[in-house]
C-alpha cells in the first residue's frame, strides 16, 4: 500500500466517522430549529443558522485533530490553506432553507480533494437515516450497498434534478425547464443540490444541472457520482477557482450528451 493510498484510506474512514457525528448534531438542532435564530445572507431566500456555523466548526476540529497539515473550506468560516496535497471541502447544511422550514431535504456534505481532484465524497442525510460514501477507485456506497448506474436510464424515462438561486437570473432557470419539458424530461427541485448530485449516484435522478454552484455544494456529490459510474463536468479547484462560483453537472453516462447539451457545454 503506498503512502498516498494510507492517506486516502485514513481520512476516508474519518470523512465517514464525521459525517455521522456532525449529522447528528445537525439532527438534533433540526428537532428544536424553532429556537434558532436565522439569518440572511445574500437575500431573504439564503440563510443561515447556528446550526450551520457550530456544525462546521465541529467537522474543523475533529479534521484539524487528526490531519492538521491539511487544507479546509467550509462554506460559513472560508478556506485555510494546508501543506499535505488533501483540502477537505464542506458544507455544514447543504439546504439550509428547508432545514429552517422543517423539511428533510438537507444533507451534511464532505468531500475531500488530493492534488485538486475530489477523491472522498461523503453525504450524510441524518432525516433519511443515509449515508452516502464515495472513494477514489473504491466505488460508491448508500448504507454499504454498492451503487452502480443503470444505462438504460435517459432524461426521457427518468427525473433530472435541476437547481437554481440568486446567482441566475429566472428567465436563464425558465429556459432550462422549457428546454427540459420540450425534449422529453422531467425535473424536481428538493433544495439541497448536494443531495440531489447524491440521488445521481445512486439513480434516483439521471443527471443534475445547476448554473451556479460552489464547491462546497458539489464536489462530494460529484466524488459519488464517479465512483457510481456516472460523469461530472470538472470544477475549476485550483487557485480562486475553488472559493468561486461554477456550472455544475453530473449524470449517468447514459444521460450524459443531453445534459451537456441542457447546459450549453455541447
Amino acid at each position: 500500500m503506498t503512502s498516498q493510498e494510507t492517506g486516502l484510506d485514513r481520512r476516508f474512514v474519518l470523512a465517514k466517522a464525521i459525517a455521522q457525528e456532525a449529522g447528528a448534531m445537525a439532527l438534533d438542532y433540526f428537532n428544536r430549529r424553532d429556537s434558532l435564530v436565522i439569518e440572511t445572507k445574500r437575500d431573504l431566500q439564503d440563510v443561515v443558522s447556528i446550526a450551520d456555523r457550530n456544525v462546521e466548526q465541529l467537522i474543523r476540529q475533529r479534521v484539524e485533530a487528526t490531519f492538521p497539515e491539511d487544507g479546509f473550506l467550509g462554506e460559513e468560516f472560508g478556506h485555510t490553506p494546508g501543506t499535505s496535497g488533501y483540502t477537505w471541502v464542506v458544507d455544514p447544511i447543504d439546504g439550509t432553507a428547508p432545514f429552517v422550514n422543517g423539511m428533510p431535504n438537507w444533507c451534511v456534505s464532505i468531500a475531500v480533494l488530493h492534488d485538486n481532484t475530489p477523491v472522498i465524497g461523503v453525504i450524510g442525510a441524518p432525516c433519511h437515516n443515509e449515508l452516502y460514501t464515495a472513494a477514489s477507485g473504491k466505488g460508491a456506497k448508500l448504507n454499504g450497498r454498492v451503487l452502480t448506474l443503470d444505462p438504460s436510464r435517459t432524461i426521457q424515462n427518468a427525473m433530472t434534478g435541476i437547481g437554481a438561486n440568486s446567482y441566475v437570473t429566472p428567465e436563464r432557470v425558465g429556459d432550462i425547464v422549457s428546454q427540459l419539458l420540450h425534449a422529453g424530461g422531467n425535473f424536481v427541485r428538493n433544495g439541497s443540490g448536494a443531495l440531489m448530485l447524491a440521488y445521481v449516484a445512486a439513480g434516483r435522478l439521471v443527471g443534475y444541472y445547476e448554473p451556479y454552484m460552489h464547491a462546497w455544494d458539489c464536489l462530494a456529490g460529484y466524488c459519488l457520482v464517479k465512483e457510481a459510474g456516472g460523469w461530472y463536468h470538472p470544477f475549476p479547484t485550483q487557485g480562486e477557482g475553488l472559493t468561486k462560483g461554477a456550472p455544475v453537472v453530473a449524470a449517468g453516462l447514459s444521460a450524459r450528451a443531453e445534459l451537456e447539451k441542457l447546459a450549453g457545454l455541447a
